[in-house]
């Protein structure tokens, strides 16, 4: 761990940082050998909000390396902007359409056009500064989108969540109602980074994170509690995060569950980028970060991945339901950037303890 520090790790990344100001990733498909570079908002907003968490911690030169990458990648958010200029953000360019960028085959069917979404939203807000009137509008049209608030229901989560008035993933009216515990952990984020009113909308999505941790069954079937991650290990990444940033009475009954989890986690996992970001979370949770040999930690890199696309997550239709969670229906992402960023918190962790 000697060789590795904050600020050197925080060079790799500025070095990897392209002229347009994004951090390239590629999504992949191992089980049909498909590899295609991808152009996202996600993983180049997560890495400078990782990043500026780690400001503080970070050498005086260093600071201004962050504020430098900051500055070059909100410069390249308004091309993932809603393509009508609302305030939402989507995970790929807009302007003009480019979903599935730098494919062949997807890119041509209208099915995998997205639509803005939460999750996206919420990292380009939390890594820029927003006015309070931006603040607020984002707050109603989470509102406007959550379940219930529209004719249209959830259907693709357990029965007893259903009536749930929870924030969904997606902004587009057309959409179906999507739960995700990951990205209801970045929304929250932000709703309590800058200090917006609480709702029941709020109230039940906190709910839903409580029950999914509670009841083991982000254990037992994380694809169903996040669809857009899908392991238990993110689950507990995101919620400790979450939890480590702000004091949030609702979640406090999930602690020792969720660090009972992370150290059995920890036991199985097998890729190491894994098992540090279980150890960040042990951190987080105000637990004893474990040690993790980060001697050539990148050869990991290229069998870690920190988000996914289900092609059937989308589907409400029951048979075609039973089939998304299989990795032949999965697209994987991975960004070397956001990889070391993960490594740079871990190290920051270290550190402290």
């Amino acid at each position: 761990m000697a060789a590795l520090s904050i600020d050197s790790i925080i060079q790799r990344i500025a070095d990897l940082q392209d002229e347009t100001g994004l951090f390239a990733s590629f999504r992949h498909n191992p089980a049909v050998f498909y590899r295609r570079p991808d152009t996202n908002v996600f993983f180049t907003a997560v890495t400078v909000f990782t990043l500026q968490k780690l400001r503080s911690s970070a050498l005086p030169e260093t600071r201004l390396l962050i504020d430098h990458i900051a500055s070059r990648a909100t410069a390249a958010y308004p091309i993932f902007q809603n393509k009508d200029g609302l305030n939402t953000y989507n995970f790929w360019p807009t302007r003009p359409s480019q979903h599935f960028s730098n494919g062949y085959v997807f890119r041509h069917f209208e099915h995998f056009r997205i639509p803005d979404d939460i999750d996206d939203t919420a990292m380009v807000y939390l890594t820029t500064t927003p006015t309070p009137d931006e603040q607020g509008w984002l707050k109603n049209k989470l509102a406007q989108h959550a379940n219930g608030s529209q004719p249209q229901r959830i259907k693709n989560t357990y029965p007893d969540y259903r009536d749930l008035r929870a924030y969904s993933t997606w902004f587009g009216k057309n959409m179906g109602v999507d739960f995700d515990a990951c990205a209801l952990s970045n929304t929250l984020y932000c709703i309590y980074q800058f200090d917006l009113p609480r709702n029941s909308h709020d109230t039940d999505s906190l709910t839903y994170l409580r029950s999914v941790v509670e009841s083991g069954r982000y254990v037992s079937e994380p694809f169903r509690c996040a669809p857009h991650y899908a392991r238990t290990s993110l689950i507990i990444y995101h919620l400790a995060r979450l939890m480590s940033a702000f004091t949030i009475t609702e979640l406090e009954p999930i602690r020792p569950r969720l660090i009972a989890d992370a150290r059995q986690q920890l036991v199985n996992a097998t890729n190491r980028v894994e098992k540090l970001i279980l150890a960040t979370s042990l951190g987080r949770l105000d637990e004893s970060v474990p040690p993790i040999n980060l001697d050539g930690i990148e050869q990991d890199f290229d069998t870690f991945h920190f988000f996914i696309a289900g092609l059937l997550t989308a589907y409400e239709q029951p048979l075609l339901r039973r089939f998304a969670d299989r990795p032949l229906m999965q697209m994987r992402w991975q960004c070397e950037a956001h990889c070391w960023a993960l490594v740079a918190e871990y190290v920051g962790l270290c550190y402290k303890g």
